[in-house]
């Protein structure tokens, strides 16, 4: 394949952050062409009946989306989706701008298939994005894109007024939103982590709420991403808050700072650092967090799988386990623009070899069957 020839060859010799910027850029180059995005889209957009599903109040022609840390700025929505995305979910957005940390902050771990990053939320801030959401919303003809907004805490507001915090970005990017998810889960900015624990989580959770029910939106579908790394106990915890709140579904999982069972050279993985890993590694821990949690809430939360989703495969037990939408990023960096394409046709072919007719018959379908197992 032509992309894996020119990833070995080329892309994995290259700055990440500096690929994924040019990647991006081509993308956006490539929506701006007047009727490009439409014709591409026509051609990889999932067109099989089995893989058409309902979720977060919108029918989506495939269960595959782009996960939130590509498109941070809302820039590429048109581009993600005219490669074959059910839906883009943007972000992680913050109240207020911030630069992230430091470069290099973005690196490769390829015998792993695994991302390593530590980009800190790096993005030009809520008003920036509802602009360029409200530009996309203004667009005539096709159909009208399904956009999930990624929410984070500002690095330098005092935890004090995370809560605030939040609810700023929410108020803002809410009336652009199919969906939102609160971020309490990444590893890259101090003190995040720490917004999991019910108690805290509690109050926070119940502030964007009461925020969006104050503003008239009582009935845009709000979730909340948690981290692999929670221990089962924490897990079922967040999942019982998520009932008891009434909030829309769950997404499993943000990356891990976990590092073992590597292929990659030790010496490789150090130079890497600290920061979030993604990718195939994360694959069985995410399935494990994702089986919890169906297995404590039942159909009472929508579960969002992501982590490890390299192959149709790897969706499809997503889907048996609990979930009725997965996402991907890393897979989209190893795998190139027809990945998604090829995940969807296959994810088909497994749906109709499994005897289902639909991919809503199939969600959940281990776990009530009793016959989970860690894959």
């Amino acid at each position: 394949m032509l992309y894996q020839f020119l990833f070995s060859a080329v892309l994995r010799r290259t700055d990440a952050e500096s690929i994924h910027r040019l990647s991006f850029a081509a993308l956006r180059g490539l929506a701006a062409v007047p009727g490009a995005a439409e014709a591409l889209r026509a051609a990889l957009a999932p067109r099989e009946p089995e893989l058409a599903v309902r979720a977060l109040g919108r029918d989506l022609p495939g269960p595959l989306g782009m996960a939130a840390g590509f498109d941070k700025n809302a820039e590429g929505v048109t581009g993600l989706t005219a490669l074959g995305f059910g839906h883009v979910e943007v972000g992680t957005v913050t109240a207020h701008p911030q630069p992230g940390n430091p470069r290099p902050r973005l690196f490769r771990l390829t015998a792993d298939c695994a991302i390593v990053n530590r980009m800190g939320f790096n993005n030009h801030g809520s008003v920036v994005a509802a602009d360029h959401l409200r530009a996309l919303r203004s667009r005539r003809g096709g159909d009208r894109p399904v956009v999930g907004v990624n929410i984070g805490k500002t690095k330098t507001v005092p935890e004090a007024e995370a809560v605030a915090d939040y609810v700023q970005s929410a108020r803002r990017l809410a009336p652009l939103a199919d969906y939102l998810v609160v971020n309490v889960s990444s590893p890259n900015t101090p003190g995040l982590r720490d917004l999991q624990s019910v108690e805290r989580l509690r109050p926070l959770l119940r502030e964007v709420r009461a925020a969006l029910d104050a503003d008239g939106r009582s009935a845009l579908p709000l979730l909340v991403k948690i981290a692999p790394d929670l221990v089962d106990a924490d897990v079922d915890a967040v999942a019982d808050l998520a009932v008891e709140l009434e909030l829309d579904g769950v997404i499993a999982t943000n990356t891990t700072v976990a590092r073992e069972g590597l292929h990659s050279p030790t010496e490789e993985v150090a130079a890497a650092g600290a920061g979030g890993l993604s990718g195939a590694p994360l694959r069985r821990r995410s399935l494990e967090v994702l089986r919890r949690l169906r297995a404590r809430a039942g159909d009472r939360l929508l579960l969002v799988a992501v982590g490890g989703v390299s192959t149709p495969q790897d969706a499809w037990e997503r889907i048996r386990a609990g979930a009725t939408l997965v996402q991907g990023y890393t897979g989209l960096v190893y795998g190139g623009p027809l990945w998604p394409r090829r995940m969807h046709r296959g994810l088909a072919r497994l749906v109709r070899s499994a005897g289902y007719s639909s991919i809503a018959q199939a969600v959940g379908a281990d776990v009530a069957a009793g016959t989970a197992t860690e894959g």
